[in-house]
């Protein structure tokens, strides 16, 4: 009896559904009728994802360029460093005129095949000079400048990195004479758009059309000869000399209350053989800190007379300073128990230059020296 009941209960599932299935087959043949007798509309042909019709094309593109050519108009800077202000380099200077500033302003003396350089490298340890070199370059050129870092013009996305630089040398074009500052030059030869750099650069090269690409890189034994050879002219810029150093001491404490003398600076020029412009920063900034720390520190002050922070030509009689405790003016406080426009810190010293000189260390060493000036000896010329 249960396996005749359960054979009833399929058949009648069976039943069921045969039903269902015929209901859905008139259901169908309805609606097919139906859309038969309605009258018929032309039909309109949509654009699919696959294939864009020739005006979507052309705007997007239009957009595609306003957006890169607006990120790009942010790399076009003014600079207002001169020649006076880099210290040493003779050598570099007068070859940078020679490459950058007189096709600029002279254009007419270049003619025939008497041609600008299209390419100019720059390579040396790191903080020797160069991008402040670039910088002094923009402003004696007087043309658009374009600084940028191979960073700036790479992407994950595909293809962007490409249509960046094509812009990148398209507006160059348009403010000619010009000058793109690429800095960290190397970083290209590992991307995947240095085929289209390249390509730029031998556009520049053959066209002659007031564009100059200026380089910087501190490792240029990792650009391969394709690179290298779009940069016909490759200048090593190489650590300070001892007089260079010594103007940088001076040049870096600018304004600042001191008590350094021109023998000091001399001084700190010999001591500081190796040193590159980066290193000198860091123990001027550092010797500067000196008095703060002093302020910090202190448990005494003492009232001095001095000129006001923000009004160097008033002369007050308020002033506080630190001082020992064995100072018969002093008076037993904190830096925090002065009102903030009365403390006067005390003066730069030569014992604190020499002390945060004893700290600190070379960044470059000779076996970094070496690979340079064998860089220099096969592919450049010094600076």
């Amino acid at each position: 009896m249960a396996i005749n009941l359960q054979g009833d209960k399929a058949e009648q599932s069976f039943r069921v559904r045969c039903a269902e299935c015929l209901d859905g087959g008139e259901k169908m043949e309805e609606c097919l009728k139906k859309k038969e007798m309605a009258p018929t509309t032309k039909p309109v042909k949509q654009n699919q994802p696959d294939e864009p019709t020739k005006e979507n094309d052309s705007e997007e593109s239009d957009d595609s360029e306003k957006k890169f050519q607006s990120q790009l108009q942010m790399f076009i800077v003014t600079e207002n460093v001169k020649w006076s202000d880099v210290a040493g380099l003779g050598g570099a200077k007068e070859a940078l005129r020679e490459a950058v500033i007189l096709p600029i302003k002279s254009p007419h003396l270049f003619t025939g095949r008497r041609t600008p350089w299209g390419g100019v490298l720059l390579f040396g340890a790191p903080g020797t000079g160069k991008t402040y070199l670039a910088r002094a370059v923009a402003t004696e050129a007087r043309g658009s400048t374009f600084s940028v870092s191979s960073s700036d013009l790479m992407s994950k996305w595909l293809g962007a990195s490409r249509k960046l630089m094509m812009n990148l040398f398209r507006l160059a074009r348009e403010h000619k004479p010009s000058i793109i500052f690429i800095d960290d030059i190397d970083l290209l030869c590992g991307s995947g758009d240095k085929a289209e750099f390249l390509a730029q650069m031998q556009d520049v090269r053959n066209a002659n059309e007031g564009i100059l690409v200026l380089g910087a890189t501190s490792i240029p034994w990792t650009l391969d000869p394709a690179i290298r050879k779009r940069f016909a002219k490759r200048i090593y810029i190489p650590l300070p000399e001892e007089c260079a150093r010594s103007i940088m001491f001076k040049r870096m404490l600018g304004s600042a209350r001191n008590t350094l003398t021109e023998s000091d600076f001399a001084t700190l020029g010999q001591k500081t053989e190796g040193y590159s412009g980066a290193d000198i920063s860091c123990i001027v900034r550092d010797a500067m800190m000196q008095p703060l720390r002093m302020v910090q520190s202190a448990t005494h002050f003492k009232r001095v007379r001095g000129s006001v922070w923000n009004m160097p030509s008033q002369v007050v009689d308020d002033l506080w300073t630190p001082c020992s405790p064995e100072d018969p003016d002093c008076v037993e406080m904190t830096w925090m128990d002065i009102q903030d426009d009365k403390l006067q810190e005390p003066v730069v010293s030569m014992s604190h230059m020499l002390m945060c000189l004893s700290k600190a260390k070379p960044t470059v060493n000779e076996q970094d020296l070496e690979q340079f000036k064998k860089f220099m000896e096969d592919f450049g010329q010094e600076g």
